[in-house]
């Protein structure tokens, strides 16, 4: 089975069954969790890391007689990420009891919001490879606390529980099926991740349990209704989205070209395998046993609140992406690998202030990110400072070393630290502008290759080689402009 673009979206991709083409419709529903120290409905702690069950409140534990009090921080961090997402704050929500049974949901209820949630309808803006964009419908934002986390591989007869995470603050944004292929899914989760993080709403630590998926996919033929979807639970990181898409995908087309039907099921991904199985069949709405938590009264915020916090608001990744594309000259691509997160952008901000943008653009995702991915490295571990990666660019543009020069200084500042200008100085690095020793150079080059000279009469493309051989006598120290001035001067003289 292959799968080819679709001819008539931007993203899409068809998979190519036995039968002809199927489209592939996506949804996603992540739960992000609240930066918050607090949980939602009590003041245990939320720290990542502590020993079991050694932050819950007797509010996580469900005790008898104890009542849910709501954290206002994490009802303000919900409207600023519903404002990040261009949505709808509703003034009146309400929280509702979801019914369900299970070992690590003490009171047998998870408290969330179903018809009425705190944001309604948003816009994400995606990034595709090719340079396109795409938007994403978000349907809504609702706050709920966490379940807390059944552990079934200590003993072999029994399971643990932990409750650390019972009642942590999750926000959960739901898509419309709006996506067409794994990538564009992906492509969904880096930006909103993004987002999240630019607002400090959730860290988005995939690897952390702070921000997972739940993905649906259905198949059909382009164009017709919608088919059935299946639900994959808990997906935690993008690469695994990508695959149980994949797997899942292809999955349902086999199942309907065999004749047999989609049912609506919610299924795991073995991360093992590669493949999804089934986990239960799919409950409505209704299976939840809905209504309005009768400990908690409805969520009203006035206008001024939203106001405020909208005021408050950092610059988000589309409006830097734009501004960096108007006032630097980047390229859209560039602007938008450089605007992805937060911390990538104020460090090239701070590479770029008072010098070529466009050189520290290509300094910054060049060497610099190279550097720190074969290093396994955050940019905020990074061993080189915005302020040494400045300072070696101001060495290229005020003529003191060349590019290739600079690449060999930066390997040492990545390696071993220390002033770009010092380093010139001791190592001897100083770019050659004399133009006496520059033309001594050429010369010999010249006269040590009467074939070569011959030749270049022939191919004028051999330029570069004679290049090479004055860049090789010189130590690559020469200004490559003068080198180019001298040559072309004395081989077509």
């Amino acid at each position: 089975m292959t799968t080819k673009h679709h001819p008539h979206e931007t993203g899409a991709r068809l998979i190519r069954g036995a039968t002809g083409d199927w489209e592939i419709v996506l949804g996603l529903e992540v739960h992000a969790q609240v930066s918050s120290k607090a949980k939602l409905f009590s003041g245990a702690s939320t720290e990542f890391g502590a020993e079991p069950n050694a932050q819950v409140s007797f509010v996580d534990a469900a005790f008898p007689g104890m009542l849910p009090v709501i954290n206002e921080y994490c009802v303000e961090q919900a409207v600023r990420t519903g404002i990040g997402l261009k949505a709808a704050i509703n003034l009146r929500s309400v929280f509702d009891r979801k019914n369900y049974f299970y070992p690590d949901l003490p009171s047998g209820y998870q408290i969330s919001q179903y018809k009425s949630p705190i944001v309604g309808e948003g816009a994400v803006t995606i990034d595709l490879p090719d340079g396109s964009t795409r938007t994403v419908g978000i349907e809504r934002l609702h706050l709920e606390q966490d379940a807390g986390k059944s552990i079934h591989d200590m003993h072999p007869r029994y399971s643990y529980v932990d409750l650390n995470r019972s009642g942590v603050a999750l926000m959960e944004i739901v898509t419309r099926p709006d996506m067409r292929s794994s990538e564009e899914a992906a492509a969904f989760i880096r930006k909103l991740r993004a987002i999240l993080r630019y607002l400090g709403t959730c860290d988005g630590n995939m690897e952390e349990g702070s921000m997972r998926a739940d993905v649906n996919v259905s198949v059909r033929r382009p164009g017709a209704a919608l088919g059935t979807r299946c639900e994959i639970k808990n997906v935690n990181s993008i690469r695994f989205v990508q695959q149980a898409i994949e797997y899942e995908a292809r999955r349902q087309v086999d199942l309907i070209e065999d004749g047999g039907k989609v049912e609506q099921e919610t299924r795991l991904f073995d991360t093992k395998t590669g493949t999804t199985r089934t986990m239960r069949s799919k409950e409505e709405a209704h299976d939840y046993r809905y209504f309005p938590d009768p400990d908690l009264l409805p969520l009203e915020l006035d206008a001024a609140y939203v106001e405020a916090i909208r005021e408050s608001l950092p610059e988000l990744p589309d409006e830097k992406k734009e501004r960096f594309v108007a006032e630097y000259g980047l390229s859209a691509y560039d602007a938008g690998v450089l605007a992805a997160e937060r911390e990538t952008a104020a460090f090239f901000e701070s590479v770029a202030s008072g010098r070529d943008a466009k050189l520290a653009a290509n300094w910054v995702t060049g060497d610099f990110f190279a550097a720190l991915n074969k290093a396994g490295l955050d940019i905020t571990a990074s061993p080189v400072s915005a302020g040494q990666l400045g300072a070696l660019i101001d060495l290229i543009s005020d003529g003191t070393i060349s590019g290739r020069i600079a690449k060999e200084v930066f390997e040492i500042l990545f390696t071993s630290g220390g002033d770009p200008r010092a380093i010139v100085e001791e190592r001897g690095l100083r770019q050659v502008t004399d133009t006496g020793a520059i033309e001594a150079a050429v010369e010999a080059i010249i006269s040590a290759n009467p074939d070569k000279v011959a030749e270049y009469r022939e191919k004028p493309k051999l330029m570069g080689w004679f290049v090479g051989q004055v860049m090789k006598e010189t130590g690559g120290k020469a200004n490559p402009q003068a080198v180019n001035e001298i040559l072309k001067r004395k081989l077509d003289g």
